[in-house]
């Protein structure tokens, strides 16, 4: 039989003129046989730590730190828990020598973040979060796109993020390179955040890393030459 996994999709600032210098879009994944554990893992960690509620990067504070310092050594921990980002810098996009629009883009940017992940060998459930009426229109878009390449797509669905611990650790993970590559660092806890994710990575969140790296893979795609 073939394995499944669950991908789970969420994007920051990735609206085109919101004033924020990148977008980002990324996902975690797992094999589908563990994500009750996954689940039942981070929220005996909430229960633990009195946390209630989604886990957000905005949500970092110092009384919340313990918590989430302990949520980031359960991801590196998990061989099979994985992270991937892409990284758009907005000053790059030229839409119009494309011929292209903005949610065209979109598409093709989760089409990359998603497309060298897939293997032919294995079956996949994608969820995206929900962020407006448009998020299923997106959905059905970027459905069509994969399915031209790809036959082992079970699922692709829009859900909301509340509904999965993964889909929050996505949203944690890629607040982390957003606040270090915007220049932030007023608040103490998510500075401590960054630096250990930076340790456990071996890499600063600035740094890309080789193409096979699977556990946190960042790749700062260059739309002006093409890579």
């Amino acid at each position: 039989m073939k394995r499944t996994y669950n991908i789970y999709c969420d994007e920051s600032t990735h609206i085109e003129n919101d004033g924020q210098p990148y977008m980002i879009l990324a996902y975690i994944s797992t094999p589908y046989h563990l994500l009750k554990m996954h689940n039942k893992n981070i929220r005996d960690m909430k229960i633990e730590h009195f946390y209630r509620g989604e886990m957000k990067w905005s949500s970092i504070s110092k009384s919340q730190y313990p918590f989430y310092n302990k949520l980031i050594d359960y991801f590196f921990s998990n061989d099979e828990l994985n992270f991937r980002a892409i990284i758009i810098d907005k000053s790059q996009l030229n839409h119009k020598a494309f011929n292209q629009d903005h949610n065209t883009f979109y598409d093709k940017m989760y089409y990359q973040l998603l497309n060298k992940k897939i293997d032919p060998n294995c079956n996949y459930n994608i969820y995206l979060d929900i962020k407006d009426t448009n998020s299923y229109i997106k959905a059905r878009s970027l459905k069509k796109y994969l399915e031209r390449d790809y036959n082992n797509i079970r699922n692709l669905q829009i859900i909301r993020s509340y509904e999965s611990e993964l889909m929050q650790l996505s949203d944690v993970l890629m607040g982390a390179i957003n606040y270090k590559l915007r220049g932030l660092n007023k608040v103490t806890a998510k500075n401590n955040i960054i630096d250990k994710i930076e340790k456990l990575r071996c890499k600063p969140l600035t740094m890309r890393n080789k193409e096979t790296e699977k556990k946190f893979n960042l790749f700062f795609i260059d739309l002006k030459n093409g890579n």
